[in-house]
């Protein structure tokens, strides 16, 4: 089963080195056990754009969809065999960037 391994974050600050460099090291151990299926970073909510087409009219609007202190900065979309699997990696990815991971099953 697939998982979506979002990165939580508060701050606009990028990781430290040394933060990077332990998440090469995770994502060297996640494609070598066969976890590994694509993963990258975002950029700051003062980047994004909302599209709205469930109207008449398509919204665009600048900004995140939601205002809050907390956004997703990154995610890890891995393969495992159940839940557990899922939360070990989501911990040792947790530990290895330094934010907090919130784990959610593709249907």
């Amino acid at each position: 089963m697939q998982y979506l391994l979002n990165v939580i974050h508060d701050s606009a600050e990028f990781a430290t080195e040394e933060e990077q460099a332990a998440i090469v090291v995770f994502n060297q151990r996640m494609k070598a056990d066969g976890y590994w299926v694509f993963a990258g970073g975002l950029g700051v909510t003062d980047n994004a754009t909302v599209v709205d087409n469930r109207g008449d009219e398509p919204l665009v609007t600048d900004g995140p969809f939601v205002e809050t202190k907390e956004y997703v900065v990154g995610f890890w979309i891995i393969e495992a065999p159940d839940l557990d699997v899922a939360l070990r990696l989501a911990t040792e990815g947790s530990k290895a960037c330094h934010r907090k991971v919130e784990v959610r099953p593709f249907l």
